[in-house]
């Protein structure tokens, strides 16, 4: 069979050439993200795999169901990039990625402590020979409760590993796992938003939260409260999120997502200008954390993507074709 792999990062390229080199199957690659013209230049293409930065819609599917290309995975967890519905009704098989949850459970707790204990005045004070403490009292994480949107596999290991530092820990979902329960109480959301000190977002995107922390949700947190989203951007409404620290209803963000990311998110912009407003806004303060969107960014996770979006669609095709054969 034959596999395009678009969007081929630099640091894709090591794994997807092992992968090439001992594998049977071809693989074509190319940085380009899946497009009408890409897809016009490919003959015989048995499945696509794809990052972020390609987003299938129905024209894309509608050519690949032309081109009788019936395997589409992502190298992503999140797949909202992809128009799954439509895709189904072309009987065209979806597939996303797997990794452990450790590496964006690890850097949900370390945007926690950085807030808490107030790290990036504290660096960028010392750069400048700064010593001072003025303004850098923290808080101990043992004193707050911590609330948790969403008990999957990252959701629970960020509670897992928040249990060792003695916090309570509340949590909401609406499917109650029982091994999440000898570390958090679940509560109804409501009463998550009312009594947490820190709220950690770890669900995937849907219509049905798109915006679910917006003005009228952060009216019924307390004030003070620390909000972290190594989710999906499109969780929270910016606008309402910058008058919430503007109004120091919000004491601080760790934001690794944002949903207005487009062209920014792993772009090194340089000198160029940047014509998003809420970003630059949104990272000028003291108590915003925002990065690039790097969360899930580690070697084992990395490679554990890029595995899953080949062998997906090699399986796929393959017991498929198996079955078609019998």
């Amino acid at each position: 069979m034959k596999i395009l792999v678009c969007d081929v990062c630099d640091f894709e390229q090591e794994k997807l050439n092992e992968i090439k080199k001992n594998c049977e199957d071809e693989l074509i690659l190319t940085n380009e993200p899946l497009s009408l013209s890409l897809l016009d230049q490919q003959d015989s293409i048995d499945g696509i795999s794809i990052l972020g930065y390609s987003y299938v819609d129905e024209s894309i599917l509608d050519k690949m169901s032309e081109k009788q290309i019936r395997y589409l995975s992502t190298r992503t967890i999140g797949y909202d990039h992809i128009d799954v519905t439509y895709a189904k009704s072309k009987g065209i098989h979806v597939y996303h990625a797997y990794y452990d949850p450790n590496n964006v459970a690890d850097f949900t707790i370390m945007l926690m402590l950085i807030l808490l204990r107030k790290a990036k005045v504290s660096i960028c004070r010392s750069l400048v020979n700064d010593f001072s403490l003025d303004g850098l009292q923290g808080r101990e994480l043992r004193s707050l409760t911590v609330g948790v949107i969403g008990t999957g596999k990252i959701g629970s290991t960020v509670i897992k590993n928040l249990s060792g530092f003695g916090c309570k820990i509340i949590a909401y979902d609406p499917f109650e796992k029982e091994e999440v329960k000898q570390y958090a109480s679940y509560v109804p959301l409501d009463e998550l938003y009312q009594k947490s000190d820190i709220i950690t977002l770890h669900i995937p995107l849907t219509k049905e939260n798109y915006h679910m922390i917006q003005a009228k949700t952060i009216d019924k947190m307390k004030k003070g409260v620390i909000l972290i989203n190594t989710a999906r951007g499109q969780l929270i409404h910016t606008k309402d999120l910058i008058d919430a620290l503007e109004q120091e209803k919000i004491a601080g963000a760790g934001i690794d997502t944002l949903e207005e990311e487009n062209g920014v998110m792993h772009e090194h912009i340089g000198v160029r200008i940047i014509d998003n407003r809420d970003l630059l806004y949104l990272k000028q303060f003291p108590n915003v954390v925002y990065t690039q969107h790097y969360a899930f960014y580690t070697k084992e996770a990395c490679d554990s993507m890029i595995v899953c979006g080949i062998r997906s669609i090699q399986d796929g095709y393959h017991q498929i074709k198996t079955i078609c054969e019998i």
